[in-house]
């Protein structure tokens, strides 16, 4: 079983001397090169797709992070999967 999975990615990048925003940034362009439908927020970017396509754009993330000058990295996930297909825009469309 591979479902549908919305999950919320929050990337924490930590390095003295560099702002954080330029490697979530960086994140931020994975997520989007993922083609997977995404939303990003003030907080997490949310992004919905099957479990291991996911998974492997977390790793990937990590990886970039890495690649563009984070010492360490602190990624916050939280995963909402479900027997019914939930959308992004099912739980964002009575605010938009």
């Amino acid at each position: 079983m591979n479902p549908q999975i919305n999950v919320a990615i929050q990337v924490l990048p930590l390095k003295a001397g560099m702002h954080p925003y330029k490697v979530v940034d960086k994140a931020i362009e994975v997520i989007k090169a993922s083609q997977l439908p995404y939303k990003v927020c003030p907080f997490e970017t949310v992004v919905e797709g099957e479990y291991d396509t996911i998974m492997k754009l977390i790793k990937l993330i990590h990886e970039v992070c890495f690649q563009n000058g984070t010492e360490e990295l602190i990624v916050n996930i939280k995963i909402q999967s479900s027997v019914a297909p939930v959308t992004i825009f099912d739980k964002m469309e009575q605010y938009e």
